[in-house]
């Protein structure tokens, strides 16, 4: 057993490392001339490369499944990774079918990003809590993965045709909208960041402080801007909260979910400005003269295919097979516990997507921009709703 996680975890390593250099290799075919549908050697060689960093990412999913006796989903680590995988899988299928170079250049770095933030959470195999024990769970959380993938290409289109179209000459609304983007996306590599550099530094502290009317005590691994109401530290040498954790937020991880979700926003804002004054202009405009070459209606198709074919996939995923699970693990198809009030929500936006573009002809600049707020919808249900809420699902985290 312990071979076969060690192989799993070499794996998944040598995966991210072979998508590090796909995207290099995607980068390169910028400055390519030919056409675009033409495979040249190294648009061969870029997509090669990326089948088989997929395949390694293939080969970590079955040797942890080997290794711990069931389908690895069945926490935020495994999840994201396997969402990270189905969405290299869905670049890859649509990558053959268009033959656009620039959604690798943008599809898997976004893969890295999601697999980096997986790695931040306990890699431990552990034996599942009774309600999870079912095969519902994996046919759930496969296909809510796969739809959300699937739908995150549109995001991937959408974001490559706003960038392009968009007028950077001027600071408009449209302009500071794409830099929030691009600041949300250096908010996750802060998180990446910052939870590995305090990783290796080994830092950890202990608070104590009453929940419920118990004495808990609760650790944190890195330094508590947000700390637990009425808290006291025990380890010494460590720096004590600066902010008591609001008490609408419930449960007792929020207090260290609040301040992860902190740091990263204030490491992300580091990342950002600092990346804006070397290039002296927006990120979204230095960008842009990279993507002259992308033909604008072919991103807008590849971004409505995206949502046609993922949204009847999260449909099937995030409320049909949830809900057969809901009734087999807790006696009820439907709770208001936050994760099924977000895939609701997410399954009403992509719904009104879909009705917007084919009755009211919303395609193009439109139709990009509900792409980008869809997958925000869903980062905020992977991200924010897992640091900060607490719920049913909190098992996951």
């Amino acid at each position: 057993m312990e071979d076969l996680i060690t192989w799993s975890g070499r794996l998944l390593y040598s995966a991210f490392i072979i998508y590090l250099i796909a995207t290099l290799l995607f980068a390169a075919t910028i400055k390519d001339k030919r056409k675009e549908k033409t495979f040249t050697k190294l648009h061969l060689i870029a997509i090669s490369t990326t089948i088989i960093g997929f395949l390694a990412q293939l080969g970590y999913f079955f040797t942890r499944w080997a290794a711990s006796g069931h389908a690895p989903v069945s926490n935020m680590f495994e999840f994201v990774t396997f969402f990270g995988m189905m969405l290299v899988l869905a670049f890859i299928i649509l990558y053959f079918i268009y033959r656009i170079e620039l959604l690798g250049l943008f599809a898997l770095p976004i893969a890295l990003l999601i697999i980096a933030y997986a790695s931040m959470y306990p890699r431990e195999i552990s034996p599942l809590v009774p309600s999870l024990k079912s095969h519902w769970l994996y046919i759930h959380v496969t296909t809510v993965a796969l739809g959300e993938a699937i739908l995150a290409v549109s995001f991937v289109a959408g974001i490559i045709y706003l960038i392009r179209q968009i007028n950077q000459s001027k600071s408009t609304a449209k302009t500071k909208w794409l830099e929030i983007i691009m600041y949300a996306i250096f908010s996750t590599l802060g998180f990446v960041i910052i939870t590995t550099a305090f990783s290796i530094a080994d830092y950890s502290a202990t608070f104590e402080y009453t929940l419920e009317g118990n004495a808990t005590e609760l650790d944190y691994q890195i330094p508590a801007i947000f700390g637990p109401p009425d808290g006291e530290l025990l380890t010494e040498e460590r720096m004590d909260a600066l902010i008591p954790t609001p008490e609408w937020l419930h449960g007792a991880e929020a207090p260290r979910k609040l301040n992860t979700l902190i740091w990263s926003l204030l490491v992300g804002l580091l990342l950002y400005t600092g990346i804006r004054l070397i290039l002296r202009k927006r990120v979204a405009a230095a960008i842009q003269p990279f993507l002259k070459k992308a033909n604008p209606e072919l991103l807008d198709e590849v971004c409505y295919r995206s949502v046609a074919i993922g949204f009847p996939v999260f449909t099937l995923g995030g409320l049909i097979f949830a809900a057969i699970w809901a009734q087999e693990a807790w006696n009820r198809y439907w709770g208001w516990d936050p994760k099924e009030v977000w895939a609701l929500i997410t399954w009403f936006f992509y719904a009104i997507f879909l009705h917007l573009r084919l009755t009211r002809g919303w395609h193009g600049e439109r139709s990009a921009w509900l792409a980008v707020v869809g997958f925000a919808i869903i980062m905020f249900n992977l991200i924010v709703v897992n640091l900060v809420l607490a719920g049913l699902h909190s098992y996951a985290g």
